[in-house]
């Protein structure tokens, strides 16, 4: 009787074990899941910025172009356009063949 007793013990522990391996298993898959699926885009259309966020991208683009004409293109006349013109387009300004 008591071998009976210790054998379902025993098979019960495995079962118990078991199901904990499958649960654990199972929310490291949800999780993962989770994770992948709520993950913001670093790569954001210009749709979706907020105007703080476009004024700063324009203002970055406008810094970089004149930087970018200094290093690369100084004997290519160009007048940069205002500040205004990046933040309408989001796009660089350089004139062409300055930089790839």
């Amino acid at each position: 009787m008591l071998e009976r007793f210790l054998v379902a013990s025993r098979i019960w522990l495995q079962v118990r074990i078991n199901m904990a391996d499958i649960f654990i298993a199972g929310f490291g898959l949800i999780c993962l899941v989770a994770t992948l699926v709520t993950t913001p885009n670093s790569n954001a259309s210009s749709d979706n910025l907020s105007q703080m966020e476009r004024d700063a991208k324009a203002l970055e683009l406008f810094l970089q172009d004149k930087k970018d004409h200094k290093d690369f293109c100084p004997q290519i006349e160009w007048k940069q356009p205002p500040l205004s013109a990046y933040k309408k387009t989001l796009n660089s300004h350089l004139p062409e063949g300055c930089k790839k």
